[in-house]
């Protein structure tokens, strides 16, 4: 009735209307991430927070993902969990994101479970614990090895090799705490005892007192430490400088680059697993992960001038996951693409191949995602 009445006004003044329906430009596919990019994580923020620019404008010029442009709502929470929290609920009260990709610690990844989880947004984080997917949590996915399977792998290769009495050194952090419950739990399973049991404060700038006390434990073969960051390359220094002759394993905290830059010459030798990225133009032809591993190392390489670290790695396999999700869900409703993720099978990423299922989100396995590692002349090098 009021569109007749228009009419018959404009008419009446010698003016046409045209009634159409507002024409507005497809919506963005929101991606929102809280990441470490400045602070004592930035070596893991950083090369995540550069691959997912990287690839989201790869992705943008290529097209986008089901008619639509990506686009990266990004905080630096700087390693604080106070701040993630604080940034999860902006991402999902005002930005109104579709999916979260990020938290790239296991600290500020737990900070902000439960504000995801009552939002109903799903959630890949990027943290190295086990924790934030067990139990299984409905929103909520991961795409590092986990620490458990960290320590299997480290085990497994003492048992090969007949050890059985170790000493575990540990930071106090999420990371650091959750892998030594993860050591202890499963160390039984490959009839490893752990006989000295030490920890280090995330302030600690010397960790030769523990060194000392576990050189000093009766029937010690080899030593395990659990952490990341800078404490870990302390570590290794104070080792090589105590002349300790025992075997050293670290966890996947410390698979990059930056920390043999901070280690030097006394990483010579050390053991851990980590992920065939860094070893990936020493891979075999057969691997079937080795064509999407280069591909990203030189995309990342012709973009930064240097070499993306497993935590980029981490990243890329997120977005690659949320994007093949979208695609087979054909849609942004979040319920969807929650339940895309979670029966994603045969995806090949570079971290491994994700087969995820109600009662697993993360998907991947300690045999075909982890390689054990040594390093040699200052570089990581396969040690199976």
């Amino acid at each position: 009735m009021f569109s007749k009445l228009l009419r018959g006004l404009f008419a009446g003044l010698g003016l046409s209307l045209v009634l159409t329906a507002p024409v507005y430009a497809a919506e963005t596919i929101k991606i929102g991430t809280f990441l470490p990019v400045t602070g004592p994580a930035s070596f893991l923020g950083d090369p995540e927070l550069k691959t997912l620019k990287l690839y989201i404008k790869k992705i943008n010029d290529d097209g986008g993902v089901i008619g639509r442009k990506l686009e990266l709502v990004h905080y630096d929470d700087g390693a604080s969990a106070g701040k993630a929290r604080t940034f999860a609920k902006r991402l999902v009260s005002s930005d109104k994101v579709d999916i979260i990709i990020g938290g790239g610690t296991t600290g500020t990844t737990m900070a902000a479970l439960s504000v995801i989880q009552r939002a109903g947004v799903p959630f890949i984080s990027f943290a190295g614990a086990v924790k934030p997917i067990e139990p299984v949590r409905k929103w909520v996915f991961k795409t590092p090895e986990t620490d458990r399977m960290a320590a299997r792998k480290v085990l497994k290769d003492m048992q090969s090799k007949g050890i059985k009495r170790i000493g575990l050194l540990s930071g106090t952090g999420g990371f650091g705490r959750s892998g030594r419950e993860q050591t202890l739990k499963v160390a039984p399973d490959y009839g490893v005892e752990i006989v000295a049991d030490e920890t280090y404060g995330p302030k600690d700038t010397d960790m030769t007192a523990q060194l000392t006390k576990m050189r000093n434990t009766k029937g010690i073969q080899a030593i395990f430490v659990f952490g990341f960051g800078q404490a870990p390359a302390i570590v290794t220094k104070n080792f090589h400088a105590l002349g300790i002759d025992l075997p050293l394993y670290q966890s996947h905290g410390v698979a990059s680059g930056q920390f043999l830059k901070l280690a030097g010459d006394a990483a010579e030798g050390m053991l851990l697993p980590g992920s065939s990225l860094l070893v990936a133009e020493k891979l075999p032809d057969s691997d079937a992960r080795k064509a999407e591993l280069l591909s990203y190392i030189d995309t990342y390489k012709a973009a930064y001038g240097s070499s993306p670290s497993p935590f980029g790695g981490y990243a890329y396999d997120g977005l690659m996951l949320a994007v093949d999700a979208y695609k087979r869900a054909g849609t942004t409703d979040k319920e969807k693409v929650r339940e895309a993720i979670e029966n994603t099978r045969n995806f090949v990423g570079v971290t491994g191949i994700f087969n995820m299922s109600p009662q697993d989100h993360l998907g991947l396995d300690v045999a075909t995602s982890f390689r054990m590692l040594t390093v040699r002349d200052g570089e990581f090098e396969l040690a199976e």
